[in-house]
């Protein structure tokens, strides 16, 4: 396991010690957590916004790629 320094604001340094009391864990702990939340979030998100991107196309993707590539 690595460290890293993390600059945070005073205001959710309070946030973050009212969860840390709440739930009666490590601040680290509650860190990771939140982390890790954030980058399955991040994993679900990143590539939902390209599919169905050319369902409204009128052309045929693959008739429009052998058109550019013809002009190569």
């Amino acid at each position: 396991m690595s460290r890293i320094l993390v600059d945070l604001p005073d205001s959710q340094i309070e946030e973050l010690a009212v969860i840390v009391e709440s739930e009666q864990r490590p601040r680290a702990a509650v860190i990771r957590d939140a982390i890790e939340a954030y980058i399955a979030q991040r994993k679900r998100t990143l590539g939902t916004d390209v599919f169905g991107l050319w369902k409204s196309k009128k052309v045929d993707g693959l008739t429009y790629q052998q058109e550019l590539r013809s002009e190569w």
